[in-house]
């Protein structure tokens, strides 16, 4: 069985990280790697594997299994997803959770024209977390859920925030409250808001003719990303911020609280949590196994645009159905 091609579209962290997982599977192959830089002046991780600018990407239709889209979510993926979906198999982790059903729709589109499969929001939130958060609440239909994430470098906020104009470079760390998780675990059941659950803190390095002012204000009223949460923003140096913020953590954990029986008096909790010290190199795993699924999706004939909620387990794994059954279940 010939092993499966990938391409690799953006080589930032997220690109990196996927370029070492698809080293760690059996049955993958990296086929090129795709930037908007002069491919001279990148070293891969990985020796042997080639650069090419991403306007000769369309040269390799033909030779790309799946296309694995490492850009943010908040420019890149927008334009990109669907774009490329008309003429690859492609895997995205586009994050923007409000705006998931219109990415999804116009991703769908693209690839049913052309008979492609899109796997979009991959990840571990949206993504893992998904999958768990769906779990507990058909499980335990009576009760309530809870996501909290971090203390981490949030990659699709510190992107946003990379986007403003006059930033030079930027890191946001998602803070959970620890009230909010106490009340969680005393099983309270309470009700939160957005901003009563997490704070996001940004360290931004500045362009030297960057007003501080404007852009705070840009970064405090963003939509879907700081709008809705308290946000402290901290000015340093570009030395700073390469010295003490250059590590990617993350994490968190869902939680479902439960209760059955004929007058609802057992009480249960569902939890999944996860502790990363590396937040776009689990990712990237991720998207590795999701470009798995999108191959068998395709060979299949099961075109258009999939989540993580509609894909089997299975697909997932190297392994065969059998080995699973006798090793997993």
């Amino acid at each position: 069985m010939n092993n499966i091609q990938i391409g690799i579209l953006g080589y930032g962290n997220l690109g990196r990280g996927v370029e070492l997982a698809i080293s760690q599977q059996p049955d993958m192959e990296l086929t090129a790697i795709f930037t908007r830089r002069n491919p001279a002046e990148i070293q891969p991780s990985l020796s042997g594997v080639p650069i090419y600018n991403v306007k000769d990407v369309l040269n390799f239709k033909n030779s790309i299994d799946v296309m694995i889209l490492c850009g943010g979510s908040s420019t890149d993926l927008d334009s990109q997803s669907p774009a490329f979906a008309s003429h690859f198999n492609i895997v995205d982790s586009f994050d923007t959770h409000p705006e998931i059903p219109r990415h999804f729709k116009s991703v769908n589109t693209s690839a049913l024209l052309t008979n492609h499969t899109a796997i979009v929001s991959a990840g571990w939130d949206p993504g893992l977390f998904s999958i768990n958060r769906l779990l507990a609440e058909s499980i335990l239909p009576l009760g309530h859920s809870y996501t909290f994430w971090g203390k981490g470098v949030s990659q699709g906020h510190s992107d946003a925030l990379r986007r403003i104009e006059g930033v030079a470079n930027a890191i946001q760390y998602t803070i959970p409250l620890e009230s909010a998780m106490e009340a969680v675990r005393r099983g309270d059941g309470p009700a939160f808001t957005p901003r009563q659950m997490h704070t996001r803190e940004c360290y931004v390095a500045l362009l030297p003719d960057a007003d501080p002012d404007t852009v705070r204000d840009q970064i405090v009223h963003m939509p879907s990303y700081f709008a809705d949460y308290d946000t402290t923003v901290h000015f340093v140096s570009q030395e700073e911020l390469q010295e003490n913020h250059y590590a990617m953590p993350h994490g968190g954990f869902i939680q479902r609280s439960g209760t059955t029986g004929s007058d609802q008096e057992n009480c249960h909790i569902y939890e999944f949590s996860l502790k990363l010290d590396s937040n776009p190199q689990f990712t990237a795993n991720v998207l590795a196994c999701y470009a798995r699924s999108a191959y068998r999706l395709a060979a299949e004939g099961s075109y258009g645009a999939k989540t993580v909620l509609e894909i089997p387990p299975a697909y997932l794994s190297s392994r065969s159905i059998e080995q699973l059954r006798a090793e997993i279940l």
